[in-house]
């Protein structure tokens, strides 16, 4: 399963929560520098989205934004217990690349309406479904809030055109009447239940990304992150395509699993060029770079056929 979320806390430095610019105001619309939240974006007075709260620097700047409820709409499972322990309480609405539902909208939106705020909403990073979802809940929620100040908002957060039913949502969205507010799910868990294929996808993207670490170290191990072990990093990745791939999918093509093993066979041999490090031995990183980018370009045409595209 890879390294644990307390390890990877233990191999980071405490920073300070906030700027000091803080204490002047904060601006709506615009992206905010906070300790542990990536990509901050004020949406309204009460409500903001961004990344998944770093370890205890991210809970600890919002608290000091006075937030009282976090909502994840990533994959991955929430932080409960820190978020408990800085009196915050996680609600898991997860969302996928390819929209937002109107059953989910609906339920957000009610979230953001009737549990204590202000409200944080994030996604993995904080750019595309985070984002989308807290624009999609403001958009039902506030009736001033235009479909243009609702694209301006993803255009601040970074929310890329090629996901299109993020980007295409201020535009899509039938916005609620009162009565069908009223109607929306009240099921908020702090821990949803997910498939296993985004089981996977989730622990595919954790190991991808402290390999984009190994790879700005030099293809060696980080030196801010002792944590992450660069060829079982890769061997993981491997291991994740693989059972992926075995999964049973109803309605998803043959394409897909060929893509995983394709990606799959690119981790492995990423692995055996990272292997000899392990010892201080010589890395070769043009050949490292060359799986890395293999690998990358196959998830990057199986996202744009299966996962960035509304369905």
């Amino acid at each position: 399963m890879g390294i644990g979320r307390q390890a990877w806390c233990q191999g980071k430095q405490t920073a300070p929560a906030v700027k000091a610019s803080w204490r002047g105001g904060l601006p709506t619309g615009e992206l905010i520098e906070a300790a542990g939240l990536p990509n901050l974006l004020r949406i309204s007075e009460n409500h903001y989205s961004g990344g998944s709260p770093d370890c205890e620097d991210g809970f600890r700047s919002l608290r000091q934004l006075g937030v009282r409820t976090v909502i994840s709409v990533d994959g991955a499972r929430p932080d409960v217990e820190t978020a408990r322990t800085f009196g915050m309480r996680y609600v898991h609405l997860p969302v996928g690349y390819d929209g937002v539902p109107r059953a989910r909208a609906l339920q957000l939106a009610r979230a953001v309406r009737d549990l204590p705020g202000p409200v944080y909403v994030h996604c993995h990073h904080g750019k595309h479904r985070g984002p989308a979802a807290a624009v999609t809940a403001e958009l039902c929620l506030d009736g001033s809030c235009t479909v243009e100040r609702a694209e301006a908002l993803l255009k601040t957060a970074g929310t890329d055109p090629p996901y299109k039913g993020q980007v295409g949502l201020p535009r899509s969205l039938q916005r609620p009447t009162a009565a069908e507010l009223d109607g929306a799910s009240t099921d908020f868990p702090e821990i949803a239940a997910i498939s296993d294929l985004a089981r996977h996808m989730v622990e595919i993207d954790d190991r991808f990304e402290n390999l984009k670490l190994v790879r700005k170290a030099g293809w060696r191990q980080p030196p801010d992150h002792p944590d992450v072990d660069p060829p079982h990093e890769a061997l993981l990745l491997a291991e994740h395509y693989r059972e992926a791939a075995r999964l049973e999918l109803p309605g998803r093509p043959e394409e897909l699993r060929r893509w995983l093993k394709d990606a799959e066979s690119h981790a492995a041999a990423l692995e055996q060029v990272l292997r000899p490090g392990k010892d201080k031995g010589p890395v070769d990183g043009e050949a490292a770079e060359a799986a890395f980018q293999r690998m990358a370009a196959t998830c990057t045409q199986c996202h744009v056929k299966f996962r960035d595209v509304p369905r």
